[in-house]
């Protein structure tokens, strides 16, 4: 892993959303990076800042959203070697439109609210890729063809000349698949690609991303909830919470070694085989708090049973390198702070 060149970092970065009844940190100082031809899995409950944090790389924020703080810094192919802040290019400026869906592109949540029903999966591919390459309306068409072709679509000039209501959920999100590798990306980013689908075609569209990951060599983030996908796949994983990072580090530590609550929580959450027909499944006691409504100190310690009184709902939680790639946010790991804390909670006691 170490030997894979950094292709995307993210730097504290910060999304917010200025509503009315307030300011929503959906994304609060993010820090992550993503090796070149390795896939980092983002996890963590729904809410939790994934999907914003996946559409902020390439800007493609709704208001009131807006990114106010970090920085978004790509490998670009044509940058020389030096690195581009993607949060400061203009939206809608050239710059970064040659890199959206260039050099990045994004499979979506929802392929039948993503495709537009006005136009054939023809147009839309050929436009997709006529945008990025240089090629006739003919020469994209059967690049079109080709890629439906590779993504394991059967009869492709049939769904070339078909609507995306004409098909399936798992044939539609095979489509964006294909429009997405359309300009051969350096990275591609997987939104929650199989929520929608059934187990079937869940692991046919999963199996299918590593197969071409394996052709091509991009990277990939990949977002879910799957714990199961994740170890299927991931090379690394980051764990969110109330739009931070709590944990980062290679799948098998992760696994087997979980170094924050949270993680701990969401492992023990998993359903396994073996168990009992009348054991309970273990679950995360509470509710996400309300976005508008964060606790002080760490964001989990409402729903943390390793919580410290005075000391967790009270100190921002420290990020904690436990090791190359690996770290986790959570004052368990600063032993100087539990120290000073234990100190001054004896010091009370003891004052008459």
């Amino acid at each position: 892993m170490s030997g894979s060149p950094v292709l995307l970092e993210l730097d504290q970065l910060k999304t917010h959303f200025h509503v009315d009844g307030g300011v929503v940190r959906a994304v609060d100082g993010v820090s992550l990076t993503v090796p070149a031809g390795k896939t980092v899995c983002v996890v963590g409950e729904s809410g939790c800042g994934k999907s914003i944090t996946a559409r902020s790389v390439l800007q493609l924020i709704e208001r009131p959203g807006r990114i106010v703080d970090g920085r978004i810094l790509w490998l670009s192919d044509g940058a020389g070697g030096e690195r581009i802040d993607l949060a400061a290019l203009d939206p809608e400026g050239e710059p970064l439109r040659k890199i959206r869906g260039g050099e990045i592109a994004m499979v979506f949540q929802e392929p039948m609210a993503s495709l537009s029903p006005m136009y054939t999966v023809g147009n839309q591919l050929v436009e997709a890729i006529r945008v990025h390459l240089s090629l006739t309306e003919a020469e994209a068409w059967q690049r079109g063809l080709e890629l439906l072709g590779h993504v394991g679509i059967p009869r492709p000039q049939r769904t070339m000349e078909s609507y995306p209501f004409q098909l399936s959920g798992g044939m539609c999100q095979r489509v964006m698949i294909a429009i997405a590798l359309s300009c051969r990306p350096r990275l591609l980013i997987a939104d929650e690609p199989t929520t929608a689908l059934d187990v079937t075609t869940q692991a046919r569209i999963i199996d299918l991303l590593a197969d071409l990951q394996a052709e091509t060599s991009m990277a990939m983030i990949f977002i879910t909830h799957d714990l199961g996908v994740v170890a299927e796949i991931a090379d690394e994983v980051v764990v969110m919470y109330l739009g931070t990072v709590v944990e980062q580090g290679p799948v098998d530590e992760i696994f087997h070694n979980p170094q924050h609550p949270y993680t701990r929580a969401l492992l023990a959450s998993i359903p396994r085989m073996g168990r009992g027909a009348k054991q309970r499944l273990a679950t995360i006691p509470g509710q996400v708090p309300h976005p508008l409504r964060r606790p002080r100190g760490c964001p989990f310690h409402t729903r943390c049973t390793e919580a410290i009184p005075g000391l967790c709902n009270v100190q921002d939680p420290p990020m904690i390198e436990l090791g190359e790639r690996r770290r986790a946010c959570c004052v368990l790991h600063d032993q100087e702070l539990l120290d000073r804390h234990r100190s001054a909670a004896d010091a009370v006691e003891v004052r008459p």
